[in-house]
């Protein structure tokens, strides 16, 4: 489990909560150690769904205000796709990424092409700007939702 910053996760996020005066708690400990297992794009209820059964003394808020706290750590990027649900990705490295999002399903892909981010560098610098950061979502219809319509009489 090791992020984009120097150590894993686990301990910046120790120093994080000490910062603030909180300590990590034993439910803190699973929501990080569960956020980081998971791979994709979770919304604080995909998490609680999947600690149910592990502890069922974890509420939906613990769990919110937890991928809260690991956003405002920087272990942690929050992201939204449109449809006014929080989702949130483990920060894991500096790689920056786009998303391509199925409008059927609600798939989420990322994708990573230098040729785009090569792109927006060359159009900022034709209008003189200096960008900080951006997202770009792409919406559509996947390839499995493509089949399955296709499929459909």
């Amino acid at each position: 489990m090791r992020n984009r910053h120097n150590g894993d996760p686990e301990t910046q996020f120790i120093a994080y909560l000490a910062r603030q005066g909180m300590k990590l708690t034993n439910q803190r400990r699973l929501i990080l150690t569960t956020f980081y297992q998971c791979s994709g794009h979770f919304s604080a209820e995909d998490i609680y769904q999947r600690l149910r059964g592990v502890d069922s003394s974890i509420g939906q808020a613990t769990v919110y205000r937890t991928l809260k706290l690991l956003h405002d750590a920087g272990l942690a990027r929050e992201l939204r796709f449109g449809n006014d649900v929080a989702r949130f990705e483990p920060r894991l490295d500096n790689a920056h990424h786009d998303h391509l999002i199925c409008e059927a399903c609600g798939k989420i892909v990322p994708v990573l092409n230098d040729n785009i981010e090569k792109l927006q560098v060359e159009l900022a610098d034709a209008h003189g700007f200096k960008p900080t950061y951006h997202r770009m979502y792409l919406y559509g219809i996947c390839p499995d939702c493509l089949q399955a319509d296709k499929q459909q009489p």
